[in-house]
């Protein structure tokens, strides 16, 4: 029997990478990764890999056209790729703010809409968006990360109105703290595009991110794992949820914010 196709963005490590070689057994995963060197490594594990920055239009294209010439159709696009920007609101730059729409959002949207395009004329599909915690509720010094998950969140909900009445189902990915290398290459940018030494906020910079040896939530970390069997369901599911929560955290500020009024949910916040 011929299984089908996913296309998965962000298989470089981390959540994409387990991601595609847990589905690997049940689904043709399609992995993509920005860099050369982690397509040729993703190739030499077994499976069909291709360069894919989601910030290019010519990338998208590409992709989307060798998988309908290679296998026909395509069943579902699992959009993974992103990474966080740390920062205080006042620290980030339009350039930064905007870097980090064009991978966290902008990148996930034109594959998303031209993925639409491909279901709508075979009659099905299914599209899965990795959002966060983050685009439910916001923490200090994630203001360009919380802003594009919150974007994500808006397109979501609005393309499941949109699509209502089809068999092109779209879920929501809200991860709370996995066990990845996200912290790391977190850090990495914020070392690249924030001018910590003059800021205002320089001695909790020190404190929570340069002398840190783990986030607040770490004691709270889950594997992949939970993150997977979401995905899982989300493909396999005859009516797949519209949202998934992933970790005790995600599942215990997404009730807060719900029931709790803005000033008291902003001193939990704070806290974090």
């Amino acid at each position: 029997m011929k299984r089908k196709t996913v296309l998965i963005t962000g298989c470089s490590s981390g959540i994409g990478y387990d991601c595609a070689k847990a589905l690997a057994k049940e689904y043709k995963v399609i992995a993509t990764a920005r860099r050369d060197a982690d397509v040729q490594r993703l190739k030499r594990e077994g499976f069909e890999a291709y360069r894919l920055d989601v910030t290019k239009s010519e990338e998208i294209d590409k992709v989307l056209e060798v998988i309908l010439k290679n296998h026909k159709s395509l069943y579902a696009v699992f959009n993974n790729a992103g990474y966080g920007q740390p920062g205080a609101v006042e620290d980030i730059g339009k350039d930064v703010l905007r870097e980090q729409f064009e991978t966290n959002f902008f990148g996930m949207w034109e594959l998303t809409a031209k993925a639409v395009k491909v279901f709508r004329a075979q009659g099905y599909g299914r599209i899965i968006n990795h959002s966060s915690i983050l685009g439910l509720v916001s923490l200090r010094f994630r203001g360009a990360y919380n802003a594009s998950k919150y974007a994500i969140e808006g397109m979501d909900d609005t393309l499941r109105l949109e699509l209502a009445g089809t068999q092109i189902y779209v879920s929501t990915i809200n991860t709370g703290p996995v066990r990845s290398k996200f912290r790391e290459n977190a850090l990495k940018m914020f070392l690249k595009n924030v001018d910590y030494t003059n800021s205002f906020f320089k001695e909790e910079y020190r404190m929570q991110m340069l002398e840190a040896k783990e986030s607040s939530t770490a004691a709270f970390s889950r594997e992949s794992d939970v993150v997977i069997a979401n995905v899982r369901h989300a493909l396999q599911a005859k009516k797949p949820r519209a949202r998934y929560y992933n970790t005790e955290v995600t599942w215990v500020l997404a009730f807060l914010k719900r029931i709790l009024p803005t000033t008291w949910l902003d001193k939990v916040l704070r806290k974090i």
